[in-house]
């Protein structure tokens, strides 16, 4: 017997509210490029989470240290929605780029790259990844007035709004569960308090947070590690695994460079790799050569 409250999914008219309704449970991998996004879409996954994380390695080699600007994250955003037109695109904010204002201006420019949703945290520039040591939190009337400024700048479009917090490693569980829920009366779609330690304080939130609940799954961070089964049973609406397709690229560069490093040719490890005809698949050159072989040649009219 699922613990999702029904009444909780009906509230609102986005494509992450309906796929909700649809699935009781979403789940969310981290992409952090179009090619990563191309294939979550391929996969048959309808939903996907713009990982800052993930952004940040990716685009600059650098860690989640709060040195990627909202410049970035939209241009990037904007590869991301042109590549996988059916993917419900959720993005992590960080901390919305200022003030009020430029969280706005933030939310216009995401709306207008093809995202359908947004998560804000309330860390203090600059922020760390929710799972590093170090983080600190503003106070939460503060991030309260960003999640109303980002309602008004949300309006009527497609676009979820997801406050998180991080105030769980430094003011405890139950200062978290009030700002969730402060911020969900501020305008939050959903709410996401970061890094409960086990599965008692899963089930703590579920029963102090009201409304739509995120869970985030960082293998080798503080949260157990669940199923979306096992989280649909806890009261769980959605699960952002933000870093799983990261750490499994990762891996995959580390055994192939070391293979060139140490042999100097990849001819015994090719089943390491996908092949040239299944790469191009991916990426549908055929299509290409089709609309090559459409232009190619103007013929006149008679």
């Amino acid at each position: 017997m699922s613990c999702i409250d029904a009444n909780n999914v009906a509230q609102g008219n986005t494509t992450m509210h309906r796929l909700i309704a649809e699935e009781g449970l979403v789940l969310m991998p981290g992409i952090q490029d179009a090619f990563s996004a191309a294939i979550a879409s391929k996969t048959g996954l309808k939903a996907c989470i713009v990982s800052g994380y993930g952004v940040s390695a990716t685009l600059l080699g650098l860690p989640d240290f709060g040195l990627l600007t909202t410049t970035e994250v939209t241009q990037v955003t904007r590869r991301i929605t042109a590549a996988a037109p059916d993917l419900c695109v959720i993005v992590d904010g960080d901390t919305g780029g200022g003030d009020p204002l430029n969280v706005q201006m933030f939310i216009k420019e995401l709306i207008e790259a093809g995202a359908k949703g947004i998560f804000l945290e309330d860390q203090v520039w600059p922020k760390k990844c929710g799972h590093m040591r170090g983080k600190m939190v503003v106070p939460a009337e503060e991030h309260a007035v960003k999640i109303a400024a980002a309602r008004e700048a949300v309006g009527d479009a497609d676009f979820f709004l997801v406050a998180r917090t991080d105030a769980r490693a430094s003011h405890g569980l139950q200062e978290a569960i009030r700002r969730a829920n402060l911020y969900t009366e501020a305008g939050a779609d959903a709410t996401f308090v970061e890094a409960p330690a086990n599965d008692e304080e899963l089930k703590e939130i579920v029963r102090g947070v009201k409304g739509l609940r995120i869970a985030n799954m960082i293998e080798g961070g503080k949260t157990p590690l669940h199923t979306p089964e096992e989280f649909k049973e806890i009261g769980f609406h959605l699960i952002a695994h933000p870093l799983s397709t990261l750490y499994a690229t990762t891996k995959a560069l580390v055994e192939i460079m070391k293979v060139l490093k140490d042999k100097g040719t990849t001819r015994d490890d090719l089943d390491k790799m996908v092949s040239f005809s299944e790469f191009n698949d991916m990426i549908g050159l055929e299509s290409w050569y089709e609309m090559e072989s459409k232009f190619k040649k103007f013929i006149p009219k008679e």
